[in-house]
């Protein structure tokens, strides 16, 4: 490999550059999407919720498929079209005069949104296995920074210009577009690539195969159910800290941000230390059980002060998802790491479509006027739960009896 360390540093920064382009534009969609329609808020908020649904489903159709072509092509190439075809998607955006437009770019966007389960695939190529937990939560550290800086970059060209954010983005998936084609290298060889098989590129095909690998089924089984518990905070936060805490969207945002910052330090700072500590296998246990006490806690608590005094400690948490791909990623043959990273991605949609649907109702439930008992934090105690059931599944399985076993 030509400079390993560069290709890291392009990877991370692709992440990053993702999470940022995705929050550019959370801001000004109400208003871009209100323009384009002449609706009201209230038929702009169902548009955008079909744009996002729509986003999540092509993801969950095509993830395997992407991950099928990246072991059979190469992790570059594919990494490559999906950073053009992204900065495209935005130009898109940025001139679209109608909303069936911007749907189709959304729908392109989720085919081709291969970024992070390709970049996952390409670091565990590069990462022994006793270092892919760490290098996983480094992915996730340059996530939370985009989620935290793409919203307060996005609000403030949208004084601009309503457009200006989707210039902005287009931009940046441009400019890391030239330097992938200048220092990325590729990392599938001879050796490892393998046929395109179709049986295996569909997202029941591809888990079908997955799950049959020894050891995978509960792993896969635990992410699931973590990642829907975990969307509880996109899906209901917001409305959350309005009916408990009487929040404005100042604050809100600002509690957002707590919660960006909070866990990208958490991903950079410890994962690799309670991975390197404790082992994969009791690393996520520990971080499953903060989960589960923060997420009960934000369920009955009623000071917005705690709430926001709580917020960091989810971070230990984060070390949950690092902790599980790695465990994952072990037990993967190295020809299948893209087939893998796209299951992971095919099953992280499945809880974007789902979660919001589950967490909004049950926030509906106790909060409206025939609700039992008004329970703002009902959805959280229901994530709680799921938590609690993914602890049973984890404990269950195989442990590792020494940090970097090099079995599982």
């Amino acid at each position: 490999m030509r400079n390993p360390r560069l290709a890291l540093t392009f990877i991370l920064t692709t992440v990053t550059l993702d999470a940022i382009g995705i929050g550019l534009i959370f801001p000004v969609m109400p208003d871009l999407i209100e323009e384009v329609t002449g609706g009201s808020l209230a038929q702009a908020a169902v548009w955008g919720g079909f744009l996002a649904t729509s986003f999540a489903v092509m993801q969950f159709l095509f993830g395997p498929l992407m991950g099928s072509l990246s072991d059979r092509y190469g992790r570059r190439p594919i990494l490559l079209i999906s950073l053009a075809v992204m900065a495209v998607d935005y130009l898109v955006m940025a001139v679209a005069p109608t909303i069936g437009l911007l749907l189709l770019a959304r729908i392109v966007a989720g085919i081709t949104s291969a970024t992070f389960s390709t970049a996952t695939a390409f670091i565990a190529d590069i990462t022994p296995p006793e270092d892919r937990g760490r290098r996983f939560g480094l992915i996730g550290a340059g996530f939370g920074i985009g989620f935290v800086l793409g919203p307060l970059i996005g609000g403030l060209l949208a004084g601009i210009d309503t457009r200006a954010p989707f210039y902005a983005a287009a931009a940046m998936a441009g400019a890391n577009l030239i330097f992938g084609a200048l220092i990325l290298p590729e990392t599938v060889t001879d050796a490892t690539r393998r046929p395109f098989a179709l049986a295996r590129a569909n997202p029941l095909g591809a888990l079908r195969a997955v799950g049959r690998l020894p050891g995978l089924g509960r792993p896969l089984a635990v992410f699931l159910l973590l990642s829907i518990a975990m969307n509880v905070y996109p899906a209901i936060w917001a409305y959350y800290g309005q009916a408990r805490f009487g929040w404005d969207t100042g604050m809100i945002g600002f509690s957002l941000g707590v919660y960006g910052i909070s866990f990208a330090l958490g991903q950079a700072l410890l994962v690799g230390p309670l991975i390197r500590r404790f082992g994969e296998h009791r690393a996520a246990r520990y971080g499953m059980w903060v989960d589960i006490t923060t997420l009960a806690a934000l369920g009955l608590i009623t000071s917005g002060t705690g709430a926001l005094l709580l917020t960091p400690i989810t971070a230990l948490g984060g070390v949950v998802t690092p902790a599980l791909q790695a465990i994952l990623s072990r037990q993967t043959p190295e020809n299948a790491q893209g087939e893998l990273q796209g299951v992971l991605a095919s099953l992280a949609a499945i809880a974007m479509i789902t979660a919001p649907l589950i967490m909004t109702n049950t926030f509906s439930l106790f909060t409206g006027p025939s609700a039992p008992v008004f329970a703002p934090g009902a959805p959280f105690l229901l994530a709680s739960a799921l938590m609690v059931a993914a602890m049973l599944l984890h404990v269950a399985g195989p442990r590792d009896s020494r940090p970097h076993s090099p079995t599982h």
